[in-house]
């Protein structure tokens, strides 16, 4: 592709004749272009068809996810067209990866609906994504300006609210799913969840499919479940609390079935991703209104987020969140069984926890983020953990966070309660060692194995659990590795 059709025509009888223009010629992409404080940014992976241009890719990039169709039209003419088409304006290969590029976009403010994720989506992943002439896409990062942050009302909770309801600090919060989460009836899942409770555990939780199947009506859930609450508050003296899954086909039945987890006393509901953006963002308003925790189960995501050269990545569903409203978000665990490269996940937290987001390559972060007053959202680590793992988590995601330890509860040899004493005993002996300015990282396990002398429960869990690792290949990881001897 030669210099002058990647130019834009100026001249308005050429740029407006009937006909097909390249995208680079229609004016979506200025590789001189600064972009403005209010713009909103977005970086894609693009990998181009053999033979198309990697500056016409991102043109047709920034063209289809804004203003362009395949050919010229004369209604642009009727538009600020300038102000309203997006704008490629750099591009890069990406690292150790050939054919593949980094594309930057830039999005006036105004192609945006105000408070509106469902709006954002239809924008920039709406249709690109089936570009002919694009053999993959991904979206990897966006920047959005303290401007549009301020029309989202984020966490109806947030990080400080919730500790301070709990009456729980300094530590990271303790968490299980019920197992199995599929056939229980509803008095033996409140069986579960009691035992969890009591032995030790800030919360238990539903799993993301567990909703109002034939074998346990979700009232029966509720009604079991906050027995168990009242019973494990009562006899701890703690404040506890068990995620109750209210999402259903329709929001009338999710508005239903958290009004119901409001009259029993709950204290946090939960939802699955696949609910969607807006049902995401009603049911958080409600839970605003109703100072209810929110928690998001982030059922799904694997299917457009895992692959490394096409989808989205999850960095930017993390920011989609907490801009839509939760409190809670399964952000990966790094060391469990589900996918999660430590760097990368350790990203995922940052866009969770920090009030601004410095650019970290290292971590997937390729924009810096001012988030404004958007409160801070809870990441919650879980999938196939357990308390042999305890240093390791620790040290890599702090104090606000929520371990879940599913099968590192409920599969202890010596039962459920004894399983949530096991992991509470971890926690607090790990915390202990980490402020008395033990280097946790490495004499982590010595840690724990002195903890077990005094604790039978414990030593249990390590002697079942203490060579269990999941060392697998991340599919997502960074494309920028610290360079030796670099600082």
């Amino acid at each position: 592709m030669n210099e002058m059709s990647k130019t834009e025509i100026r001249d308005t009888k050429k740029r407006y004749a009937a006909g097909v223009l390249k995208y680079a010629q229609m004016g979506y992409w200025d590789g001189d272009y600064q972009p403005k404080d209010t713009d909103v940014l977005a970086l894609f992976r693009i990998t181009p068809q053999a033979g198309v241009d990697p500056i016409e890719a991102a043109a047709a990039v920034a063209g289809e996810s804004s203003t362009a169709t395949w050919t010229v039209v004369w209604t642009d003419r009727l538009t600020a067209a300038d102000q309203y088409r997006a704008k490629a304006y750099k591009v890069e290969p990406v690292p150790n990866q050939p054919g593949q590029y980094f594309c930057y976009v830039a999005y006036d403010l105004i192609l945006f609906e105000e408070g509106s994720i469902a709006n954002v989506t239809a924008s920039i992943i709406g249709n690109v994504f089936s570009f002919k002439p694009l053999s993959a896409a991904r979206l990897e990062d966006m920047r959005f300006p303290v401007a549009y942050l301020k029309t989202f009302k984020g966490a109806p909770t947030g990080i400080v609210v919730e500790r301070e309801r709990l009456d729980k600090f300094g530590r990271p919060l303790l968490g299980a799913t019920t197992k199995p989460k599929l056939g229980l009836s509803g008095k033996n899942y409140g069986r579960v969840v009691y035992e969890g409770l009591k032995g030790g555990l800030d919360f238990m939780k539903d799993d993301e499919n567990i909703n109002s199947q034939p074998f346990m009506h979700w009232r029966d859930r509720f009604l079991y479940c906050m027995e168990a609450v009242n019973k494990a508050s009562a006899a701890t003296g703690e404040v506890k609390g068990h995620y109750l899954n209210i999402t259903a086909a329709t929001m009338e039945e999710m508005y239903a079935r958290a009004e119901f987890a409001k009259q029993l006393g709950s204290v946090i509901v939960m939802v699955d991703l696949i609910v969607g953006w807006t049902a995401i963002q009603s049911i958080s308003n409600w839970c605003r209104d109703n100072d209810m925790i929110l928690h998001m189960h982030r059922a799904g995501h694997g299917t457009y987020t895992r692959q490394k050269n096409h989808g989205i990545s999850f960095r930017v569903i993390a920011k989609w969140l907490r801009m839509a409203g939760v409190d809670h978000l399964h952000c990966g665990t790094a060391v469990g069984k589900l996918e999660g490269d430590p760097m990368t996940v350790q990203g995922y937290y940052n866009v969770c926890r920090e009030i601004h987001n410095e650019v970290d390559l290292q971590r997937g972060i390729f924009f810096e983020q001012d988030w404004a007053d958007l409160k801070k959202v809870m990441p919650v680590a879980s999938g196939g953990i357990h308390a042999g793992q305890m240093h390791q988590l620790i040290d890599l995601f702090g104090d606000d966070v929520v371990l879940q330890f599913g099968g590192g509860t409920i599969g202890h040899p010596m039962g459920i309660q004894a399983g949530a004493q096991a992991n509470r005993v971890a926690l607090e002996a790990m915390v202990l060692a980490r402020n008395e300015g033990v280097d946790i990282r490495n004499e982590g396990p010595e840690v724990l194995r002195k903890a077990a002398k005094w604790c039978k429960p414990l030593e249990a869990a390590l002697d079942t659990w203490g060579n269990i690792t999941f060392n697998y290949t991340s599919t997502d990881t960074s494309d920028f590795v610290p360079t030796p001897g670099v600082s």
